[in-house]
Parts: C-alpha cells; structure tokens; sequence
C-alpha cells in the first residue's frame, strides 16, 4: 500500500509575500519587469475594502491599465479581453487582485498576449503556449491555490467546457498572501473555500502509492483546515484562522503534498468541473456535494486503508474494523461540512434535472484519467454518481 517516494522534480519559482502589511514589497519586485501593468480584478469588492485604492497607490509610478468583471467561473471570453488589452498597451506585466478565479484568467492572459488567435486554443493545446507575460497577484480567498501553481481553469460557454490548463511559464512571479484581505470573505466563500482546499488534498491522498513525508503533509493540511475552517467560518475576522487557512490553501495545490506519491486522476475535479460548466456553480460547493458521495462509492477492499488512515489522522477516529473507521471517517466530514454551511445535494444549489448527466459523464472521463484512476470508473458509473447526489 505504502511505498518509498518515487522520483520526482521539482521547481516552485513563485516568490511569496506572507503576512499583514506584505503588500508594500510588491512595487519593488514588480520593477524588475517593467512599467505598464495591466490589474485585474473581479466584481468590485476590492473597491468596497480599499484594496483597490491600496493597490493604485502603490502603483502610483506605473502605467496602469484595468480588467475589471471576471467571472467566478472566469471565462475564455474575459481572457481575451485581457489579452487584447495587453497587446494594444503593450503592457510588460500582468497583476491579479482577487481569488483563484481572477488569478487563473490572469495566467491565460499572460500566455494569450502573445498568441494572436482565441485563447480557448492554449487551453485545448497547453504546446502552443511559447511565451508569457510575468504574472503578480494579490490573494484575497484561501481556496485554489493558484497564487502558488501553474494551473488555471478557463470556461466556455460557447462549448459547455471547464478545462484546465497547466505550464511552466504559469507561475506567478510573485504572490502577496495577506491574510487581512480575506476578512471580509462571505461565509458562503469562506466554506467553499475550505472544501476546495481539502479536496485538492484529497485528489493526492487517495492514490495507490504514497510516502511517509506526504502523507504527514496532507493530514496536516486537512487538519488545519478542519480546525481553523469552522473558526474562520464563525468568526471572519480571526487573523489566526485566515492565516492558516491561506498557507494551507497555497500548499495544498501546488504539487508539494504528493512529491514521491503515485499520481491522482483528480476524479472528483474531473466531475465538478462539468457541474460547473453546464450550471455555473460555486466550484468548492460542488465539490463538497461530490466529495463523501464519491468516497462511500469508491470504498472497497483497495480503498479501504487510505480512508481508514484519513479517518484517524484527521478526525481522531480509530476503529479495530477498517471499514468501520472509513464509513466513520467519511460521516465526520460530512458534518463538517454541515457545520459550515455547505450543501449535501445538487437540489441545494439549484440543479433540479439531469438531462445532462449522461453527456457531463462522458465528457469528465474524456477530459480526465478516470478510467485510470485509484478506482477506475465509467461514464455509466459517474451518472450513477452524480445521481446520487441528488
């Protein structure tokens, strides 16, 4: 079950500016790229907090340019609005004030102002990207971990799709993680946030393969955001609880965590990717409707001791009987997540059909490994899924 670590290689070159007042070191490592800049940002409430005038002030001896209305499932369309913007200003680098979702417009952006025809083809064929402006960005949600990658997560909704898109010149140059700017997080964000943060863990814990090393990491993570999660959740403004959540949001997506591990097929992004593409939903709150759904379906003899050793490295839960634990395990998080608000079913978010189910299933298992997964599925097993979610 268990092995010694497989060879990996490994490179984060992503600077990061932690903690209060951080920001101020940022005009000084952007200078190294030049002086026009193109801000991004989402629907505005970066205005409501100030950050925005923060932000301009600090920019005060650059030639800024804006991007403002990213989606929160941003869209192809956005990134090649940014894109043109870059060309037309020849703007020399790119920075996004926002959650994952304005960072993740923000990476295409930077490949797509060098690629003169529709973005959507980078994310279709990441080998056409040859070239990228550099990207800074300013966090204000703990959740995808995107100020510390190389992925992103565009939309189309000409076609119906939610693809990633992973390379190495996506890196943010650098990445300011004040985690005073998530205070004003809604509680509904704040606990999307949290299940997005696990289940990136999750998709690189329930492998075949792991090591003492990573496995340590992802009980860590998931413990942090177990016990500081409900405290951020009750109480928006415990600096504690936004700080750990943040550092855990930056280290759970970055490849960190599953350094030596087999690979994950990353199932469980793989169908939530197509709940958001066809229904616009939250993505943390589809995952969190997948998440023990998924589990209680793909526990058997193989998955057995993973969930088991999830349940009494989190949770504090150790039963003689695996299975036992497991199931154990698995209703712990369910309340957990009852505990901060997120919903159980599709109904709750306003997905009252599933005509499209059979189509979403087969798409999600063309887009990601699934039939090569820890538990392999088909698509007659993912609408079997997704019906249970219901």
């Amino acid at each position: 079950m268990f092995t010694s670590a497989n060879p990996f290689t490994f490179c984060t070159p992503t600077k990061v500016l932690f903690g209060k007042d951080a920001i101020e070191g940022l005009p000084a490592e952007m200078a190294k790229c030049g002086h026009s800049v193109l801000l991004v940002y989402g629907g505005g409430s970066i205005k409501k907090t100030g950050l925005y005038d923060k932000v301009k002030t600090l920019l005060k001896d650059f030639s800024v340019y804006e991007l403002s209305g990213v989606e929160p499932n941003p869209r192809v369309t956005s990134v090649n609005a940014g894109a043109r913007l870059c060309r037309e200003h020849k703007i020399d680098m790119v920075l996004a004030v926002g959650g994952g979702s304005v960072l993740d417009c923000c990476k295409v952006i930077c490949d797509a102002a060098f690629y003169e025809g529709d973005a959507w083809d980078l994310v279709l064929d990441s080998s056409k990207v040859t070239k990228a402006l550099p990207l800074f960005t300013v966090l204000t949600l703990a959740a995808t971990g995107s100020e510390f990658d190389n992925s992103a997560v565009i939309s189309n909704l000409a076609t119906n799709e939610k693809l990633p898109i992973s390379h190495e010149l996506n890196f943010p140059r650098c990445s300011v993680l004040d985690p005073t700017y998530t205070m004003s997080v809604s509680k509904k964000q704040t606990a999307a946030g949290c299940a997005d943060i696990m289940s990136h863990i999750f998709e690189q814990y329930i492998v075949d393969g792991t090591n003492m090393v990573s496995e340590g990491l992802c009980d860590s993570v998931l413990r942090t955001v177990v016990k500081f999660g409900k405290i951020a959740w009750d109480n928006g403004s415990d600096y504690t609880a936004r700080a750990n959540l943040m550092w855990a949001s930056s280290l759970a997506c970055n490849g960190i965590c599953a350094l030596g591990s087999d690979t994950g097929a990353w199932v469980c992004h793989g169908i939530e990717h197509e709940l958001s593409a066809y229904y616009d939903i939250t993505h943390g709150e589809g995952l969190a409707i997948l998440t023990p759904v998924l589990m209680k379906y793909t526990l058997n003899d193989k998955t057995v001791e993973r969930y088991a050793s999830f349940a009494k490295n989190v949770f504090g839960i150790d039963k003689a009987d695996k299975f036992e634990a497991a199931r154990a395990g698995i209703e712990a998080l369910e309340q957990f997540f009852a505990s901060i608000g997120l919903p159980k079913t599709l109904r709750e978010v306003g997905i009252n059909e599933k005509v499209h189910f059979k189509a979403m299933a087969e798409h999600a298992c063309k887009t990601f490994p699934i039939s090569e997964a820890y538990v392999p599925l088909t698509p007659e097993q993912v609408v079997e899924i997704l019906e249970r979610c219901f």
